[in-house]
C-alpha cells in the first residue's frame, strides 16, 4: 500500500483517539500552541501529551515548529482535507451502488408467490 494509500487510515486512527481529537480541535483556530500551553487543559502528563502529539504529527495533522526552547504544535487542514476527499469517494461509490440496486430491483417484475391458506 502506498503512502498516500495509507494517509486517509493514518488520519482516521490518529483521531479515533478522544485525546487526539480534542488537541485537533484546539489546535484547528490557527494558533500555534506550546506543549505546556496545550497541557493547561489537559488532565495528562506533558510526556502523554507529546506522544499524542507525535501520533497526530506522523499523521500529518499536526507539524512542530522551533521557537527558542521550545517546540509549537501547528493544526495541518491539509491532511483532514485528504481524509475529507477519501470519504467523499466513499460515498460516491456507494451511492453508485444503490443507484444500480434500486435500478434493478425497479426493473425486475414481481415475483408472484401462492396463495397461502
Amino acid at each position: 500500500m502506498s503512502k498516500a494509500e495509507r494517509a486517509p487510515a493514518e488520519v482516521f486512527a490518529a483521531l479515533g483517539d478522544p485525546t487526539r481529537l480534542s488537541l485537533v480541535m484546539t489546535l484547528s483556530d490557527g494558533q500555534t500552541r506550546s506543549i505546556a500551553r496545550l497541557s493547561i487543559d489537559a488532565a495528562m502528563s506533558r510526556q502523554a501529551l507529546t506522544k499524542h502529539l507525535r501520533v497526530l504529527e506522523r499523521a500529518g495533522l499536526v507539524e512542530s515548529v522551533r521557537a527558542g526552547r521550545e517546540s509549537r504544535f501547528a493544526f495541518r487542514p491539509d491532511a483532514v482535507a485528504a481524509a475529507r476527499a477519501c470519504l467523499d469517494e466513499a460515498a460516491r461509490q456507494w451511492e453508485d451502488a444503490l443507484g444500480r440496486l434500486k435500478r434493478f430491483v425497479e426493473s425486475t417484475p414481481a415475483i408472484s408467490r401462492p396463495p397461502t391458506d
